[in-house]
């Protein structure tokens, strides 16, 4: 066997930030994989030939509420890097003011001495007229903000690649349970014509006791077994209804229970192909996700730790001011003003601190949730694989015991006829023929529930997510 890779990712590449490295090793192939050669799935629910599939996993995916709210947080994310992106730039506003002032000698401290009169007033009213533009503009000279308007765009792509993961998880969650829906209905008709044919041989059965030919215990038993299927088959719709509602909900339906699927499970198609584990991290946008929210924390450290560093802000104002509003425009009441702050942080009670603390708390929390999701995947891969050779051997298995289990029911009910068997036997024959046959329908739903989840490990669905996850930058 070939020897094992190890995958090693950077965090992030912001200077004065180098995060540890995380190690994980990838071998060059699946353990369990199946052969196929090839490019991943796309639209893989295609692939299992069932046009009502097709057209329910398209209108889940269009009018889920779970794509909807992540709709929603894409664009909140892309708000907040906007407003994170702005803080980079100068801010520039425009001013208009009027001032009215009535002010007396007396509160401007302008005593009159003697007892005389005064002569002039003893009280002004100013009116005052201000027309600015005002800049203020944070030089970054240490990258703080760079790096805050990086966090918050790899947050923006990160929310994308998790939109990306939703509609993957709706597809497959509506598969999954279009597949139940199917197979309950199929119980139903199973079960259904358990009870018909339990009927016809209670009936059967009963006109022999009337004639003297069967034992009464024998009717009894027969009754008691129609009662059974008749209870199983209550059981069963009991099961379709839930389903069916379930289904109703995620394609936001009213949930009446009158969806229209299939008559019939669909054969499962041939496996598709696994690639090789590598290809897998950078089709997978839940991984993309995580790696950008490693990322986004690696950005956010990076801007705590330059908080410590000093600001420097510039401020410029340009405008007239006059005591008349006529001469508003007058050149002659032209003014401005060009300042400049430099402000280190001295103390703030250990604020900074517990901020980068904090800061770099997140960053190793990321860093841990990202090597999770790698193992996860690469974990949900190779238990897809395997679960699909298990479920094919009992397939094929049960397929056998259908079979044989209905030669069995052919061969009793003949002996019983003849009376060369107790009617125990014909039943215990049946109820193993019903059990059969009922347990094939249940595999071939997982053998299918399996491949959902195969494709969906596999990250196959919507195209790829791995640009995002190598397009974050500091812009």
């Amino acid at each position: 066997m070939a020897a094992a890779a190890c995958l090693s990712l950077a965090a992030c590449t912001v200077p004065g930030d180098e995060p540890p490295e995380i190690g994980v090793t990838i071998p060059p192939g699946f353990a369990a994989a199946n052969g196929a050669q090839g490019a991943v799935y796309e639209r893989w629910w295609t692939h299992f030939g069932d046009p009502q599939l097709d057209a329910f996993v398209e209108r889940a995916v269009a009018d889920s509420t779970a794509i909807g709210q992540a709709i929603a947080r894409v664009r909140q994310a892309r708000a907040r890097a906007r407003i994170a992106g702005a803080d980079r730039l100068p801010q520039v506003d425009a001013s208009l003011s009027a001032t009215r002032q009535h002010l007396s000698l007396e509160s401007l401290g302008i005593v009159v001495p003697g007892d005389e009169p005064r002569a002039g007033p003893s009280s002004y009213t100013i009116e005052t007229y201000d027309l600015s533009a005002n800049v203020s503009w944070e030089i970054d000279l240490w990258g703080r903000l760079s790096a805050q308007s990086a966090a918050a765009r790899a947050e923006f792509l990160g929310s994308e690649a998790s939109l990306q993961a939703v509609r993957q998880v709706i597809a497959a969650q509506t598969a999954r349970t279009y597949f139940a829906v199917v197979e309950a209905r199929e119980q139903v008709e199973l079960a259904q014509r358990t009870v018909e044919n339990y009927t016809e041989v209670a009936r059967q059965i009963g006109n022999r006791v009337d004639v003297g030919s069967a034992q009464p215990i024998e009717g009894q038993l027969a009754d008691a077994n129609l009662r059974s299927a008749s209870a199983h088959l209550a059981q069963r719709r009991e099961t379709l209804a839930m389903l069916t509602r379930e289904f109703d909900i995620l394609l936001r339906n009213y949930p009446d229970g009158e969806v229209a699927v299939a008559d019939a499970l669909p054969t499962v198609p041939p496996p598709p192909p696994a690639g090789i584990p590598a290809e897998l991290l950078a089709r997978r946008p839940d991984i993309a996700a995580s790696l950008l929210d490693l990322r986004a924390a690696g950005f956010r450290l990076t801007a705590a730790e330059r908080s410590f560093l000093p600001g420097i802000t510039l401020t410029a104002s340009a405008g007239t001011s006059t005591t008349e509003l006529s001469n508003l425009f007058d050149p002659g009441a032209f003014i401005w003003s060009v300042a400049g702050r430099l402000l280190q942080p001295v103390f703030q009670g250990g604020r900074l601190r517990a901020q980068f603390e904090l800061r770099a708390g997140e960053r190793d929390e990321a860093l841990q949730s990202y090597a999770d999701a790698v193992l996860t995947a690469l974990s949900e891969v190779e238990i897809a694989l395997a679960v699909e050779e298990f479920l094919g051997g009992q397939e094929r298995e049960l397929a056998g015991a259908v079979a044989a289990a209905e030669r069995a029911v052919e061969i009793a009910r003949n002996r019983y006829d003849l009376g060369k068997e107790p009617l125990l036997t014909l039943l215990e024959s049946q109820r193993r023929s019903l059990d059969a046959r009922s347990s094939l329908l249940a595999v071939q739903r997982l053998r299918l529930a399996n491949r959902v989840d195969l494709h969906l490990a596999l990250g196959g669905g919507f195209g790829q997510a791995g640009e995002s996850a190598g397009t974050t930058s500091e812009k």
